[in-house]
């Protein structure tokens, strides 16, 4: 166990410079990643933010390990998730009252893109497995 531990972290772990910061990310495979994702509300001092994340994260932790983070600026929330190898990244904003939608970013590529709360699931299901 502890060899095969070792080669999994070994190999996961990656140091990248983007525009001249470093940016460390633990690359596991999504089904190998203790979370699947991690919801933020885009502000936390905003109740109306906070209450929308935080239902949709007790939604999705019926489905899968998702971690809750509310702390700091939202660049600081990425680089901690990216560190422990949380593939997805969601953030409940102003947007997500309005229509339903969320911001789904990528660990690997730092893209984001908007989901369907309703889809967010089976989303996120077809890109762990």
């Amino acid at each position: 166990m502890d060899r095969t531990f070792l080669a999994v972290i070994l190999d996961s772990y990656t140091e990248e410079e983007i525009n001249g910061k470093k940016r460390v990310l633990l690359k596991l495979k999504p089904s190998l990643a203790p979370y699947k994702a991690a919801v933020f509300p885009l502000l936390s001092n905003k109740e109306n933010l906070v209450l929308g994340a935080r239902n949709l994260f007790t939604h999705l932790l019926s489905h899968f390990p998702v971690a809750w983070d509310d702390r700091g600026n939202i660049g600081k929330r990425y680089a901690s998730q990216d560190e422990i190898g949380t593939p997805f990244c969601i953030t409940y904003d102003f947007q997500s009252l309005e229509d339903k939608t969320v911001t789904v970013r990528d660990r690997d590529t730092q893209k984001q893109e908007r989901v369907l709360q309703s889809d967010l699931v089976d989303f996120i299901k077809s890109r762990v497995n």
